[in-house]
């Protein structure tokens, strides 16, 4: 990128900070390099984060860059959350600030309102046109989450006409296998409403064992292109708030018709693999079937099967089967394990909510159980099956793929472990048996969430294409999510590809460009609705960290920002912030790579342990700032 000329006009993205000033990310054509320009506040005034605006950008003699001249070319933001002021008698909206830096005009349409009320409004000619105001005692914090990432609630009056359609809809067989006298389960946490998968596994005679993995079929009921099908396009996924829950389909649907309730007979897609006695999966059928869940398990319940042999009331009923979950999970262990890659199953952060008011009471980690790796390893085994099933059938698709580490990713990852006493020598290429080798060190030790939180991002992200191609993590030589068509849209078009061709569609076309540019839609929605879910997390730690203000903690450091230093608490999984400037010996800087903080005198590095103490909280922000304890 050249950075000699004095100025030059670009298109950006705005990107706004809480603090009042933004920023103009610009991604010049044919360079994976980023150019951000700092933008003053009375040039932000006027713009939201995530206008696309035409600029003049100037380089200083330090190398930084300034944005002035703003114009707006594109507003793909239409409402916005904020908070009634008077500014010299006037009606104004104080806009959520991480989406604009300034009081914008309130219209409010006749509506009274009065100063600190809450409300969502449109943008349109320079002003605030109110649409609605929260109620008295709503979560402002949700709300404002909500309205921030452009995510709904709500379903339009067409959708909610199509549901009524739907649920006058029989559940017939209809040439499909009927798999009701299968004993076949659920497994779920007990407030789960929308149950999507089930399973089944029955011996073969032959030392082989038969794995069914049912899965919910709403393709059978939602059109393409019907509007209930454009909504869940448009919104792609089931976004997970802590508290809240807002659904890519109707609830009526996704937790009711739809849902693998027991007792119920259902409409479902099956896999069925064959496990031979080393765990190899050695053949894979996929049906349209109808089945009924015998029974509804908790994690909690299967786990005390599998480890201390309990049978709950519930599971009497497959007791006589459920041996033979424990021998299917254990085979596809060993196979897994002579291959690599990661357990997916990991340590939470779980909110508690006191019963009688909703208020987040606490938060608590939460470690996965042997059934949550039971039933990852169902999960994992009949996606993989279903990528290659189509693979083989020419069937293009929506795959999930995790590219490969880069050396300097592996050696950030390994100059982590290394500092937090573990040798990881990994070389300057990870295998997936070398990172298997890797989750083996780290398992059940302190640092473990820390350690896992650094893999992730060593990692890096998986995305959808319809490029086949391996997933490292799981290494996958193919992979695709099939097992949570009423929450995710990738789910749902896989579904639809496989009924295609099980009823006689073969006219596909290879790695077909309207699968890729799906492909390309969730994967933003898919970041938006992680950025809106962290977004939710960090406001509740910070509502529940507010109680711990003056008490000290063991942390470790997961990242190195120009700001500070963020520390992830042991035990609590609370990652929070401890400024730069905060620091003793100072002033300090990031190393090139970001994995150490600099003074003259001292050097904070990535995975370090410290003892630190909770200096202050921000709800609004969603920050919990830490101070050194020396």
């Amino acid at each position: 990128m050249e950075t000699t000329a004095p100025s030059r006009t670009v298109t950006g993205r705005i990107d706004v900070h809480p603090r009042g000033f933004g920023f103009l990310v610009v991604h010049p054509s044919g360079s994976d390099e980023v150019l951000s320009a700092f933008i003053p506040p009375p040039e932000l005034n006027p713009y939201l984060a995530d206008d696309v605006v035409s600029a003049t950008v100037t380089a200083s003699a330090d190398g930084r860059w300034s944005a002035s001249g703003l114009s707006l070319l594109k507003r793909p933001r239409q409402e916005v959350y904020g908070e009634v002021v008077l500014r010299k008698g006037a009606v104004h909206l104080r806009i959520d600030r991480d989406v604009a830096n300034g009081d914008w005009p309130l219209e409010t349409a006749g509506v009274e309102v009065q100063p600190n009320d809450a409300v969502v409004a449109r943008i349109a000619e320079g002003k605030a046109w109110l649409l609605r105001k929260l109620e008295p005692g709503a979560d402002r914090s949700l709300e404002r989450i909500i309205v921030r990432h452009g995510l709904r609630r709500d379903f339009d009056a067409e959708v909610l006409a199509e549901v009524q359609h739907v649920l006058a809809m029989p559940h017939a067989l209809g040439g499909r296998r009927d798999l009701r006298q299968v004993p076949t389960v659920t497994v779920d946490a007990p407030s789960t409403r929308v149950i999507d998968d089930a399973i089944s596994v029955l011996p073969a005679g032959d030392g082989a064992l038969r794995l069914f993995v049912s899965i919910a079929d709403p393709a059978e009921f939602v059109t393409e292109g019907s509007a209930l099908d454009r909504t869940a396009r448009e919104r792609a996924t089931s976004v997970y708030l802590a508290g809240a829950m807002l659904p890519m389909l109707p609830e009526e649907l996704s937790a009711n018709w739809l849902s693998l309730v027991p007792g119920e007979d259902r409409l479902c897609l099956t896999v069925e693999l064959r496990i031979d006695p080393e765990g190899h999966v050695t053949a894979a059928d996929v049906y349209e079937s109808l089945i009924r869940s015998w029974a509804k398990l908790s994690y909690t319940e299967v786990a005390d099967y599998l480890d201390k042999g309990e049978v709950s009331e519930p599971m009497a009923a497959v007791r006589e089967a459920m041996p033979w979950f424990r021998a299917a999970a254990a085979r596809l262990a060993v196979s897994r394990a002579g291959r690599g890659g990661i357990e997916m199953s990991r340590d939470e952060a779980r909110f508690t909510f006191d019963e009688e008011t909703g208020e987040v009471s606490g938060i608590e980690a939460v470690r996965p159980t042997t059934a949550h790796t039971l039933v990852e390893r169902f999960m994992v085994a009949a996606n993989e099956a279903i990528a290659g099933w189509l693979i083989d059938r020419g069937v293009p698709s929506l795959f999930r793929v995790q590219d490969e580490p880069e050396p300097q990713q592996v050696a950030d990852l390994a100059a982590f472990a290394q500092h937090s006493g573990f040798a990881a020598g990994f070389g300057r290429r990870l295998t997936p048996l070398a990172l298997s080798a890797f989750d083996r060190q780290i398992a059940g030790c302190t640092a473990e969430p820390a350690l896992r939180s650094v893999l992730r991002r060593s990692l890096g992200p998986s995305r959808y294409t319809v490029v086949p191609a391996m997933h490292f993590g799981l290494a996958a030589r193919a992979y695709l999510h099939f097992t949570s068509p009423i929450r995710r849209y990738a789910d749902l078009s896989v579904h639809r590809a496989l009924k295609q061709y099980l009823r006689g569609r073969r006219d596909f076309v290879h790695e077909d460009p309207s699968v890729e540019q799906l492909a390309v839609h969730l994967n933003e929605r898919s970041r938006t609705a992680s950025r809106a879910e962290k977004d939710r997390h960090r406001v509740l730690e910070a509502r529940v960290m507010a109680g711990h203000v003056g008490r000290e903690f063991t942390g470790r450091i997961t990242r190195v920002r120009p700001s500070g230093l963020l520390i992830q608490l042991d035990g609590m999984l609370v990652e929070a912030s401890l400024p730069a400037d905060a620091l003793p010996n100072g002033p300090y800087q990031p190393d090139p790579r970001e994995t150490s903080l600099v003074s003259a005198s001292r050097t904070f590095t990535i995975g370090m342990p410290l003892r630190v103490r909770v200096a202050s909280t921000d709800e609004q922000h969603g920050r919990v700032e830490l101070a050194l304890v020396e």
